[in-house]
């Protein structure tokens, strides 16, 4: 599915209309943040206009979601993770699930968004973007393997919040 939908030697200007939404989801998808989802799109596309007639040659748009995720990780490397206080605390009603109220899409990005940069990039790529376990080795530059064990770790962490979630959506589905 590399590629799919576009056309080796396609000018930026047409690439960037058509592939440009489907790689912003991308990017939100690595951040979890609209504003930076869009920053992060277009260092990249800036970083590859200088250079875009040698990789529109071959696969453009592997090209690009690779440089998506490398420079996400080089961002998310730099940024500082400490506290971030808060204006109020939230309300902690007794007996009750405090994730009872939040909804399923929401309570799964975040899970996705507190994934470890790597595992993040796998699950994107492999689930959201659909690739193979090849094509996401690929734009990754990792092996098969590699590829395999990052989405079973993270597919384990992701599970962690299912149940939660799962109950959410209409009952307690675990026997």
């Amino acid at each position: 599915m590399t590629g799919a939908g576009t056309t080796p030697g396609l000018g930026f200007e047409e690439f960037v209309a058509a592939r440009g939404p489907r790689l912003l989801r991308v990017a939100w998808l690595l951040t979890g943040d609209r504003h930076l989802a869009e920053d992060l799109l277009q260092t990249v596309l800036a970083k590859v206009w200088p250079r875009w007639r040698a990789i529109a040659a071959d696969d453009p748009e592997a090209y690009v979601r690779r440089a998506l995720v490398n420079t996400h990780t080089s961002w998310w490397r730099r940024r500082w993770r400490g506290e971030v206080p808060h204006g109020e605390l939230p309300d902690a009603g007794a007996g009750t699930d405090p994730f009872a109220e939040v909804d399923l899409e929401r309570s799964l990005a975040s899970a996705v968004r507190g994934l470890p940069a790597r595992q993040r990039a796998v699950v994107v790529l492999r689930y959201f973007e659909d690739l193979s376990v090849e094509e996401t080795a690929r734009v990754l530059g990792c092996g098969p393997g590699t590829v395999k064990s990052q989405a079973a770790k993270a597919l384990r962490s992701l599970r962690a919040v299912l149940p939660v979630a799962t109950l959410v959506e209409g009952g307690d589905r675990r026997g």
